[in-house]
């Protein structure tokens, strides 16, 4: 990582060893550290797809979830051809972490919610999807 790199958290298909992940591989982004959210989100699992994902939703402090994240740094061209990708209902935040920062990231607006189904209380996307096949 260096100085022109900006952090963009990630919930879901982007996750190391998911589906998406090449998405920013491909485009420079290296793992910078693993952490959650403060206890102010929740998670859903969006209908669609393939691939399955999640959408994660500030909401208010002490109503939430911490949610499991991993904070990726892609350089700025790389950033600006990921975020440009990126399909509604999800859209690019600034998300608060629980160590105090403040990386943008993936949210997902009310209306992709219709359908969803909330998996806040597995922790993050890793657990809910290794629960589908237990």
């Amino acid at each position: 990582m260096n100085d022109a790199s900006i952090e963009i958290a990630v919930v879901g298909a982007h996750l190391s060893g998911m589906p998406l992940n090449g998405e920013l591989t491909s485009r420079g982004g290296v793992l910078v550290r693993k952490g959650e959210t403060e206890k102010s989100y929740t998670l859903s699992a969006l209908p669609g797809g393939p691939p399955k994902r999640p959408g994660l939703l500030r909401v208010a402090e002490g109503q939430g979830h911490a949610i499991a994240v991993e904070v990726w740094a892609l350089p700025p061209a790389g950033f600006g051809t990921f975020v440009a990708g990126v399909p509604a209902p999800l859209c690019i935040g600034t998300l608060r972490l629980a160590d105090g920062t403040t990386p943008k990231g993936f949210l997902v607006e009310p209306e992709g919610l219709k359908g969803a189904s909330d998996i806040s209380h597995f922790g993050g996307w890793r657990t809910y999807i290794a629960s589908l096949s237990s």
